[in-house]
């Protein structure tokens, strides 16, 4: 009878429900460090058991489920874009995708006579050379210009507008085209009072000795720093790389302060010098 009892008392507590059980180890405390350099992947980590189907079943499911379940929570987003069915997109792709640009460029009062002459050779080279598209709004006198299809370079709005100012600057067509073919060359613009306040008679001399005699000065600075220079009244504008315009406002500034241009010849010479033993 005793074995019988002890039977049915068997039966009894497997009929009984399961209280939930959860083994949780003692670990004494660490600091945030070691507690992130624990490894995910061992097999000596203690599991949380329940009495839930759904924990029974990630429980029973082992370390390799874990270990697949941390794979694809790492994996990057080109793996989710193709698990949408969308292939990722290029870098090739990515570049040519450029946005409609626009850019409009005043030009100055005197200047629209001198472009409307020479307006075939102005917008021929941004046609074809970037793709844009380019006219003339005669009624708000600037040149307006806008990216199209054909457009291949992300820049080729900035390059046709640098283009166009340097030509209502002053500068010739031929001198400004080396905008658009070469990308080391900027355009640098300061003014006589900059350097040192004249007034009146003062100014024009040294507005003289910057020009020189039929603009002996202003081609020998040129020359030598292999730069364009536009003098406009009390204006200076400077075409040409960094290097380039840095030697030829230097020997402009040192006219505007009084040098003879003797001294400026002798300092362009050696800075010439220089330049062909560096390149």
């Amino acid at each position: 009878m005793a074995h019988k009892s002890h039977r049915q008392k068997a039966l009894q507590s497997q009929l009984e429900p399961a209280p939930a059980i959860s083994l949780v180890t003692s670990q004494p405390k660490a600091s945030s460090s070691s507690a992130m350099a624990m490894d995910l992947d061992s097999d000596e980590d203690e599991l949380l058991i329940t009495s839930t189907p759904g924990a029974a079943a990630s429980a029973s499911a082992g370390p390799s489920s874990r270990s697949a379940n941390i794979g694809s929570a790492l994996a990057g987003p080109e793996t989710a874009a193709s698990s949408s069915g969308f292939a990722p997109l290029s870098t090739a792709a990515q570049s040519t995708v450029l946005k409609n640009e626009f850019r409009r460029v005043p030009i100055p009062p005197h200047r629209m006579s001198p472009l409307k002459r020479e307006w075939v050779n102005i917008y021929t080279p941004m046609v074809e050379m970037l793709g844009l598209q380019v006219r003339m709004n005669v009624k708000r006198r600037c040149v307006e210009m806008k990216s199209s299809g054909h457009t291949v370079d992300s820049g080729a709005v900035q390059k046709g507008a640098d283009f166009v100012k340097a030509y209502a600057l002053g500068f010739e067509v031929n001198d400004a085209l080396a905008l658009l073919r070469l990308d080391d060359l900027y355009l640098d613009s300061f003014e006589i009072k900059d350097v040192k306040t004249l007034h009146g008679d003062h100014l024009s001399r040294a507005i003289g000795r910057i020009a020189g005699e039929g603009g002996k000065v202003k081609f020998s600075i040129e020359n030598a720093s292999r730069t364009r220079i536009v003098l406009a009244e009390t204006n200076i504008h400077i075409l040409g790389s960094v290097q380039n315009i840095k030697i030829a406002r230097d020997a402009i500034v040192s006219l505007i302060l009084g040098s003879p241009p003797g001294k400026v010849y002798a300092h362009l010479k050696t800075v010439g010098a220089r330049m062909k033993q560096r390149f």
